[in-house]
């Protein structure tokens, strides 16, 4: 196990979590045999802050094993408690009885509680706390790196204080600002001039991708520089940097979402076809609102070459039918009834007649599993596809470079 030298507040730190780890039973100590593989771990500290910077008043210590699947040993106990008090799906975990319904999210020690009732909410954390050493910090305000921020109708989503930290690590802060993240006519195919150290460019490539959660308008960039992470070019770093002036000019942008609402699930899908010169593989792009709020969206490079903008665009609806069925799963969890079928709208006419008619199906034999899946919910009910003019194509944003 190793360790580093801290101030008496790291070392209070970690002794109380190596007294949550015995008193939560996370491991049996037994002799250690010579044949045995043994599991190395280390100590992490961290200082958990707030949205404006300053320190959450205590300090965090974990004991992190060095085994990706082990995850963090403090997280397991967690999981496992909550799978056995609630009914549970990944790291979201709900509770419905008659007194109210509890919704609880958890990442490895960082939880989000919301509910219905105030004595429901009370008698859950109360057998928590029985269980584990926890502290309310009330109101959420920031949770993960996400700034969350009460109006009048809802919540604001945001990720200010994460963009200032990158812009400052980069030295960036004082950049000049920019109206769009990528120029209309980028030359990021390029292949001259490679970085010769591509330490700096993956750290900036890898960091301004957690920043998608809350900017969408970063989404179609994000993903064109992701592509070149093997051989970046000074070309790349130069749009890493026009991205990173961008956000230094929209700091205060980030996602609304409106309590008072529809509760009708729709999507805008949309596949660029022949999009990379280098392998000539299309992307898909999507969003999906719940009602007046977007909670999904996608570009990405497809895993394989389309023969056709059809068959580009068809890829990019089941795409988008996977997250739709993904998402009225989760709907249907939280006791949500949407009142309306989910509707999936495209602007390529061709590749709807396709989700819609069986007869074109012997025409496209090389897509058939995407073929069949669109199929089997249109003919199910349990989505509707629709055509959308181009103009009123809301996906674009993720497909290429727009302007101001």
């Amino acid at each position: 196990m190793k360790t580093a030298l801290k101030s008496p507040h790291w070392v209070t730190a970690m002794i109380n979590e190596l007294k949550a780890l015995y008193r939560n039973r996370t491991w049996t100590p037994f002799p250690h045999q010579s044949h045995y593989n043994v599991v190395g771990s280390r100590r992490v500290f961290k200082t958990k802050l707030k949205a404006d910077g300053s320190i959450v008043d205590r300090f965090k210590a974990q004991l992190v094993a060095k085994v990706k699947p082990l995850a963090q040993l403090l997280g397991i106990p967690l999981y496992g408690l909550f799978s056995r008090l609630l009914l549970a799906d990944s790291s979201l975990f709900t509770l419905h009885c008659g007194t109210g319904t509890i919704y609880l999210l958890l990442h490895v020690n960082d939880i989000i509680i919301t509910d219905s009732s105030t004595y429901l909410l009370h008698r859950l954390i109360t057998k928590l706390s029985s269980e584990f050493s926890m502290k309310d910090l009330g109101e959420l305000h920031y949770f993960l790196g996400i700034e969350v921020t009460k109006f009048s109708g809802g919540l604001f989503l945001s990720q200010q204080k994460y963009i200032k930290d990158i812009l400052v690590k980069n030295s960036m802060s004082e950049s000049k600002p920019v109206a769009a993240p990528l120029t209309i006519k980028h030359d990021l195919h390029q292949t001259t001039s490679v970085l010769a150290d591509a330490t700096q460019y993956r750290q900036m490539v890898g960091s301004l991708q957690y920043l998608i959660i809350t900017r969408p308008d970063i989404a179609h960039a994000i993903n064109l520089v992701s592509q070149f992470m093997h051989r970046p070019t000074i070309i790349h770093l130069q749009a890493i940097k026009r991205i990173l002036r961008y956000l230094n000019d929209t700091l205060d942008y980030g996602i609304r979402l409106l309590a008072n609402s529809t509760l009708n699930l729709y999507s805008f899908s949309n596949g660029y076809w022949d999009g990379c010169v280098h392998t000539r593989r299309s992307t898909t792009d999507y969003n999906i609102y719940f009602g007046a709020n977007c909670i999904s969206w996608c570009s990405n490079k497809q895993p394989t070459v389309s023969r056709s903008s059809t068959e580009a665009e068809h890829r990019s609806m089941a795409s988008t039918t996977a997250d739709i069925t993904w998402i009225t799963y989760l709907l249907r969890e939280l006791e949500i009834s949407l009142t309306k079928v989910p509707v999936l709208y495209c602007d390529n006419i061709s590749a709807l007649y396709l989700a819609k008619n069986p007869k074109f199906h012997i025409h496209t034999k090389h897509i058939e599993l995407d073929y069949h899946f669109i199929r089997e919910k249109v003919v199910a009910g349990s989505l509707v596809t629709r055509h959308v003019s181009t103009t009123s194509q809301l996906a674009d944003v993720f497909t290429k470079p727009l302007p101001k």
